[in-house]
């Protein structure tokens, strides 16, 4: 076992006009489950590739413990790879599979066959060693290709992608297997998915990239409740978090017809004519608007006409457009939000969403989409809102209070820096 190290890690292919991974700094822990999500192309692979010695570090320095890696073979490096591909050799057995790397590397057939064993007995293969590849099914063959790294007892598991060929239930069931074996022999493990759920669901802590820079490192929870950017907040959870722009007017917010306060000045450096703002789906109430509904004494109301209603089971998620209380739509923005199950809102109806001030995020408007705000119940806004009719076109005064508020550089990386 060991610990991983990106220290302004780079890499450019040929040709290519931007890097695929721009100056990675990351530090993996001893025994840790990391996995590294984010859209395709974000440089997710190319970051496993760079620590599995595949693709050349323009710049930087990647390390396994105490080890200076950048330019060793892969075969110096003590690590071993699991594909989205099986790549079993089909004229071998099980057996043989798992324990080809072995052979070659001339360690004894007892000791072979002994690995083989206990690595076939933590998978639930034993009683397939003496078959061929094609014998057995999608989720039994990845089993064989993982038990074929966990015999070389590397310091450091690679995985890229390895449930991307397996069924929905099987993909489910197999990634539980693997987080329980990764905390059963405690090897640290790198794993690359471009699934947010499967990341959230196995990870220790969760890197996301998005075009090849790090947004953010932390645990999935802490990424669910402090997102570090807007991307960040966007990519995790599911369905994905509402992202609206709002212009800024007076000390307010607004959403359509609807004025947020906002909880402090907006920081220097950061736009001020207009912010984005956040709200989960499932954190949100909303129910067709009509004779009888009540508004609701805390929060802030906004409307959605419904163009579509997903129903999953025990919960409906409805998806429309900004509209105000008469119905009429206000903005090409969509929307999505959590309705009555029990009581569906049909097409083109009016639904009243009511969003609590402790579910709104705010961030900025511009490249960074930087959190400014998480949590705005536990801060005091700046001033009321004023009536739509009244309010000129202004920005907020950032001058005053310059002592107490200064951008930010960058974004966070955990929460950890963000508290430091």
């Amino acid at each position: 076992m060991a610990s991983v190290t990106f220290d302004h890690a780079t890499c450019i292919y040929p040709g290519a006009a931007k890097p695929s991974v721009d100056n990675l700094c990351l530090d993996i822990r001893d025994g840790e489950f990391l996995v590294l999500v984010g859209p395709s192309g974000c440089g997710k692979s190319t970051t496993l590739r760079m620590l599995a010695g595949l693709e050349f570090v323009d710049s930087g320095k990647v390390w396994i413990g105490d080890d200076d890696v950048t330019l060793a073979d892969p075969k110096d490096r003590d690590i071993a790879m699991v594909f989205q591909n099986y790549a079993l050799y089909p004229h071998m057995t099980v057996a043989e599979n798992m324990g080809f790397a072995l052979k070659l590397a001339k360690v004894d057939k007892k000791e072979i066959r002994q690995r083989v064993e206990e690595a076939a007995r933590l998978l639930d293969l034993t009683d397939y060693l003496d078959r061929k590849p094609k014998a057995l099914s999608g989720g039994q063959r990845q089993r064989v290709a993982m038990g074929r790294a966990i015999v070389r007892s590397p310091r450091v598991f690679l995985m890229d992608e390895p449930l991307s060929n397996l069924d929905a239930r099987l993909r489910v069931h197999t990634r539980a297997q693997i987080a329980e074996l990764q905390q059963r022999l405690g090897t640290t493990t790198v794993y690359v998915t471009h699934d947010q759920v499967e990341a959230m669901t196995m990870g220790d802590r969760v890197a996301v990239l998005c075009a090849g820079q790090l947004q953010q490192v932390d645990t999935p929870r802490n990424l669910f409740d402090h997102p570090a950017n807007a991307f960040v907040a966007g990519f995790i959870g599911s369905p994905s978090m509402n992202i609206l722009t709002a212009p800024v007017r007076g000390a307010s917010a607004w959403v359509g017809e609807t004025p947020i306060p906002l909880p402090d000045r907006i920081p220097a450096g950061v736009p001020t004519t207009s912010v984005l703002v956040g709200f989960r789906p499932e954190r949100v109430e909303g129910v067709v608007a009509g004779d009888g509904v009540v508004e609701a004494a805390d929060g802030y109301t906004l409307y959605m006409r419904v163009d579509l209603v997903e129903e999953l089971g025990s919960q409906a998620i409805g998806h429309g457009h900004l509209a105000n209380a008469a119905g009429e739509q206000v903005s090409e923005q969509r929307i999505t939000a959590a309705v009555d199950w029990q009581n569906l809102p049909a097409r083109g109806d009016l639904v009243r969403v009511t969003i609590t001030p402790e579910d709104l995020y705010f961030f900025a408007d511009d490249e960074s989409g930087v959190t400014l705000w998480d949590d705005i119940a536990a801060t005091a806004p700046v001033a009321a809102a004023t009536p739509a009719d009244s309010v000129p076109d202004v920005t907020v005064d950032t001058t005053a209070g310059a002592a107490e508020s200064t951008a930010p550089e960058a974004a966070p990386t955990s929460t950890e820096e963000a508290d430091a």
